[in-house]
């Protein structure tokens, strides 16, 4: 499995109750049971993970290309100025001086830095997710505030 947390060995720590993802991958399936992690490792770019209930390859074959969840309370508390990079998506984007970009519709992770992918009236454009750019990042009040370079948005 690729992990998506930063904490990868607090996910997969025996014990812990994952819920496989519906095929959005937004929410938990209801029609798929939890998922209690048996073992885990990590192996090459992505971690081996053993779900006490999953000893066939078919039934593992059917959690296939699905995210696992875990319960936002399970986490551990995130440090000051961290956001969950799933809660960036749908903030209104707005620049300095209160007008209307967009709204994020998808966060790309990536080096130097993250990519935001921001649907604009004029089609969609990525900003990067640099403190020199985004200058407040609103969860709670939906939104990110912006300082965009001159001609990004051209």
């Amino acid at each position: 499995m690729r992990s998506l947390t930063d904490n990868p060995g607090d996910v997969f720590a025996p014990g812990v109750v994952l819920r496989p993802s519906d095929e959005d991958g937004a929410q938990p399936d209801p029609a798929l049971p939890p998922l209690r992690v048996a073992a885990a490792r990590p192996y090459r770019q992505g971690w081996l993970v053993t779900f006490g209930g999953v000893g066939e390859r078919s039934a593992a074959e059917s959690l296939r290309g699905r995210y696992v969840l875990i319960e936002r309370a399970l986490l551990p508390p995130l440090a000051e100025g961290e956001v969950f990079v799933h809660d960036l998506i749908g903030l209104e984007v707005l620049a300095g001086d209160g007008e209307r970009v967009g709204e994020v519709t998808e966060v790309f992770e990536l080096e130097p830095s993250d990519l935001l992918e921001v649907r604009t009236a004029q089609g969609d454009v990525l900003i990067p997710f640099a403190g020199h750019i985004v200058r407040e990042v609103d969860v709670e009040g939906s939104r990110l505030v912006v300082e965009l370079p001159e001609g990004l948005l051209e």
